[in-house]
């Protein structure tokens, strides 16, 4: 580990330094179920849509965003950034973004591809002009179900010089509620699921040079995002008003029950029961809800002094298996069924007459979290600065009667209050950046907390740019507001856990060819476990209307387990305990991009992964499970303000056999229609069907699917 952390060092005082907000290929998109698409497509990774999702929905103002906000943009490069901050600055401000491709200060290509990222001009935060604001709904219909569908409605609007208000709400149907505590079978007890309507985000905001202040429901984070970050963005320095709702492409089982009391074999959703689907419910994270305060520039010395305190009160859910009862279990860590989360068993009119248990469940407001932090950071410029962040957060549970706590695999530690604090420090100059942070963190399990370190640089020359980043958290650093750079693998429900690694990031072009590439080398230092990915990605602009592409991403969750037969897909036992995957997964891919005429644009793309299964069939042949995914793209503009979309894909899990995993079709045409980048309107049809011949296949109802998706949003 000394050697690993040495040569870590030593690469990145070579290389020059900081963060690329690269998202894994060029990012050109219009609405967030462009980005499901990618996600579905594993182009882009669940904390690249989140942060690109959250970009959408707040959207960037270019006269005034800092030079870490518009890094956090897809496709830009610092120099990019740098470019823009000095337009800014020689011109007096931006007032209408086709000006930076006037001034050769960004390409058309990067112009387009994130103006649905930016606010309207005159409509930004902080700016001097009259009442404006946005209205948005958002809808979606399965054909033949007999309920109201779920749906979004959002809305936010400023005045004066800085004030705002927003406020988004939802009506769920797929949610059970009023969770509590039932004597009688010494178990929780819910109520079924049934259409609610939420109000999870609200929020005023004020924000001016000086100050910036929230109440209501809020994001804030700091430095290398190591001692506390719940924003998402690359680079975090601050306080964000939340008003993010996700959507899902995903339909929801209709029925989530087990036998419970009814006896062996009397399940609910045994048979054709367990086979019903229904449309999904929009989610939303729930984050903090309080009171922010920021003084965001105080004149001191050769800079300035930035200072920011929180506190928060938030009602939160949790998945039903991510609890266990105290009174009678004393360890979490325990195998028996003492220490197994407790039942919940659906609430009956008769409390005395046999109930099913549910299955599956997010439990809605089992307890407030509070919390307060602070930070303190100095700005020598721009680019330089030091600051100290610190927290302290604890649970209060609302089911009287039972002794409930997190289970260990839970992101929030068990036993009582938990915080971090830590130390950032930044320098800039010129083509280089440096980042460095060190926490510890504070908890009430037996090991009390743990250190924690990272440190990332990146250097930028023309079109050319490289980030190495080297990290080490330790085993008993269970903090769950740490975002820093880390893999996917999780130890005890947290990603910054248990994990030290080195990583080099390279985003450039070499003539016609943009090119990408990504090498991680990690290893859980409790048990010496070394993993890889590897990632490749090259796009030729061979002619002004073809632009192919090829890929290829390798991973090994542990590199000195040798063969077939491990697992790589991590699962999740029925109890909620996740299973460790030791497997590799190899995947190809490749796109071929048409313009045949300006308004057109065609795309065929096809992926093949190579990919580890602890199914037996696997195990005893000694290979690789291989799946392959197609798809065919049309992209129609036939005016500027008018966009037509169709797509297919087929996807085959398993090609040897058609009885293990998913085949099927899906497919979609949409019509979206924009005036002036003010009022959007989009209307999507989608159909999917699964083909293989899979017990549950058979069963699935409704199969094929039919969906219809409304989106209108107005910002005025």
């Amino acid at each position: 580990m000394k050697r690993l952390l040495l040569v870590a060092v030593l690469v990145c005082a070579a290389a020059g330094p900081a963060r690329a907000a690269d998202y894994g290929l060029f990012v050109d998109v219009e609405t967030e179920e462009d980005l499901l698409d990618l996600l579905r497509a594993e182009e882009i990774d669940d904390e690249a849509f989140e942060t690109l999702a959250e970009l959408l929905e707040d959207g960037v103002d270019l006269a005034t965003a800092d030079r870490d906000t518009l890094y956090a943009l897809p496709n830009l490069a610092w120099a990019d950034v740098d470019a823009i901050v000095k337009y800014r600055v020689d011109a007096g401000g931006i007032a209408e973004p086709a000006a930076l491709v006037e001034a050769g200060a960004l390409s058309r290509e990067k112009l387009d591809a994130i103006l649905p990222f930016l606010l309207q001009p005159g409509t930004g935060k902080g700016r001097a002009v009259g009442f404006h604001g946005r209205l948005r709904y958002r809808t979606m219909y399965l054909v033949g179900e007999e309920r109201v569908p779920g749906m979004v409605f959002g809305a936010n609007a400023g005045a004066f010089d800085g004030l705002r208000a927003g406020v988004a709400g939802v009506l769920t149907r797929n949610r059970v509620s009023d969770v509590r505590y039932d004597p009688r079978r010494d178990a929780l007890s819910a109520n079924a699921s049934e259409p609610q309507f939420h109000v999870p985000k609200f929020w005023v905001e004020w924000k001016d040079d000086r100050w910036h202040a929230v109440v209501g429901t809020y994001r804030i984070g700091f430095g290398q995002r190591l001692t506390f970050d719940n924003t998402s963005r690359t680079n975090p320095n601050g306080i964000q008003a939340d008003e993010t709702i996700y959507h899902s492409q995903d339909l929801a089982s209709a029925c989530r029950e087990s036998a419970g009391e009814l006896g062996e074999g009397n399940s609910p959703c045994a048979g054709a029961a367990g086979a019903e689907y229904q449309s999904p419910d929009y989610k939303w994270t729930e984050r903090l809800r309080g009171v922010a305060l920021g003084v965001r520039r105080l004149s001191l010395g050769i800079g300035w002094l930035q200072a920011h305190a929180w506190g928060s009160y938030e009602t939160k859910g949790i998945y039903q298996y991510e609890l266990y009862d105290r009174g009678r279990c004393a360890d979490p860590h325990g195998d028996g069924e003492e220490c197994s989360a407790p039942r919940v068993y659906k609430r009956l009119d008769d409390p005395s007459v046999a109930a099913p248990a549910l299955s599956y469940q997010a439990l809605p407001a089992m307890y407030n979290e509070w919390l307060a932090g602070g930070n303190v950071t100095y700005f020598f410029d721009s680019r330089t600065r030091v600051g100290v962040t610190g927290y302290g957060a604890g649970a209060e549970w609302l089911a009287r009667g039972i002794d409930l706590d997190f289970q260990e695999w839970a992101r929030t530690p068990y036993g009582g209050p938990f915080g971090a604090v830590g130390a950032d420090a930044s320098w800039g100059h010129d083509w280089a950046d440096l980042g460095v942070e060190l926490a510890r963190s504070f908890d009430s399990q037996p090991d009390g907390g743990g250190f924690a370190g990272l440190l990332r640089a990146t250097g930028s020359w023309k079109a050319h740019e490289v980030e190495t980043s080297v990290r080490y958290y330790d085993k008993a650093y269970a903090n769950p507001y740490a975002r820093p750079i880390s893999e996917a693998d999780e130890y005890e429900g947290l990603r910054a856990r248990d994990e030290a690694g080195l990583r080099v990031l390279y985003t450039g072009r070499l003539g016609a060819f943009d090119l990408r590439g990504l090498a991680d080398a990690w290893l859980a230092p409790s048990e010496r476990v070394p993993m890889l990915r590897l990632r490749a990605r090259g796009d030729w602009d061979a002619a002004r209307w073809f632009r192919p592409g090829l890929w290829v991403e390798f991973q090994d969750r542990d590199l000195t387990a040798t063969g077939r037969g491990a697992c790589y897909e991590v699962a999740d036992e029925v109890a909620g305990e996740p299973v460790p995957c030791t497997g590799e997964r190899v995947l190809l891919g490749g796109q071929l991009q048409f313009r045949p005429v300006r308004p057109l644009v065609l795309t065929a793309k096809y992926q093949h992964k190579l990919v580890d299964d602890s199914a037996r069939k696997f195990k005893d042949a000694g290979t690789f499970r291989q799946d392959s995914t197609a798809w065919l793209v049309a992209t129609w503009r036939p005016i500027p303000d008018l966009r037509f979309r169709a797509q297919v894909r087929y996807l085959n899990e398993d090609l040897d056999a058609t009885d293990y995993l998913e085949e099927s079709v899906w497919a979609y045409l949409e019509g979206g229609w924009s005036w002036e980048r003010i009022l959007r309107l989009k209307l999507r049809y989608e159909v999917y069907a699964f083909l293989d011949d899979r017990a549950s296949t058979q069963d699935r109802s409704p199969n094929p699917a039919h969906m219809i998706r409304l989106e209108a949003d107005w910002r005025f």
